[in-house]
């Protein structure tokens, strides 16, 4: 990487935050209330809370966050994705926002529903920062997704980044990255954007190894690559659980190192609502002082 990615990083410069996904039961509720608590103690930036398909999860979402605002003295981050909604229907949540202290939004196209041809008024994520801009000025600081390995749907990688370009220019505060286990992937993204002008922080997303079954599922439907060498590595393990765990931790705990070495502007985990492995990630790359 060329020199101009080395920099000397203090925590306070860095982004760090905490993804979680609204819990559909009382005991979720009660094991996110447990970790949350505990990831509060490492001071994150933000944590963010997802948005599922359908309905009833915009509730649940806007219920985990203005819980963990309350509760944490942390900033909340809900998800906000808006294929199939209405101007109105969006209106009407980020007013729920505003109305509530909330002040940082994730702004996301989101899964186009299966076999629907409504797509609504919103058919891309810049079309919702646009609008997000529009009603609420700068209220909100917007992040939106960004897709080192290209994401699952654009024709090709050049099309993707026009696309972050234009929702970059929508006016996002930052971003942050589908998880990837290549840190050259994530840097040669970096450096097409920074070509193209972009001047706001493009957060690595850092996805924990626990499960080598579940992890190979995801990243086929998300566009993650898992290398070769690495999925090979993770096989032999077969069901061994406390093996891909403890290799996991070490190459993720290494590839966050080698990515905030180079110059990353913080981290964004995606905890699936547990406080291990992220916990031991972050003391492994020298955060818990």
């Amino acid at each position: 990487m060329t020199d101009d990615h080395q920099h000397d990083h203090h925590h306070d410069d860095l982004i760090f935050s905490f993804e979680f996904f609204p819990p559909k039961t009382d005991k979720g509720a009660e094991n996110l209330r447990a970790v949350r608590n505990e990831l509060a103690a490492l001071n994150p930036r933000f944590f963010s809370v997802t948005y599922g398909a359908g309905g009833s999860t915009q509730a649940n979402t806007l219920n985990t966050v203005l819980e963990i605002q309350r509760d944490s003295g942390i900033e909340a981050a809900p998800h906000l994705s808006c294929v199939g909604s209405s101007a109105e229907q969006i209106r009407e949540i980020l007013d729920t926002y505003r109305n509530n202290g909330i002040k940082h939004i994730v702004a996301l196209r989101g899964d186009l529903p299966s076999g629907s041809r409504d797509l609504g008024q919103f058919r891309y994520a810049n079309e919702l920062v646009e609008f997000i801009r529009k009603e609420t000025g700068d209220h909100f600081n917007i992040e939106v997704a960004a897709y080192p390995e290209m994401h699952p749907q654009a024709p090709n990688l050049k099309v993707d980044i026009d696309n972050f370009v234009r929702k970059v220019n929508a006016g996002a505060n930052s971003a942050i990255t589908q998880y990837f286990f290549n840190a050259d992937a994530y840097w040669h993204f970096v450096d097409e954007c920074v070509k193209k002008g972009v001047e706001i922080p493009i957060v690595p997303g850092i996805m924990p190894i626990t499960n080598y079954s579940q992890l190979a599922r995801f990243s086929d439907m998300c566009g993650a690559e898992i290398p070769r060498w690495l999925r090979k590595q993770l096989e032999t393990y077969a069901d061994d659980v406390e093996s891909i765990a403890k290799f996991g931790e070490e190459f993720i705990s290494l590839l966050c190192e080698n990515l905030l070495e180079t110059g990353a502007p913080g981290l964004h985990f995606y905890t699936m609502n547990r406080v291990e492995p992220t916990m031991s990630i972050w003391k492994n790359i020298g955060l818990a002082d």
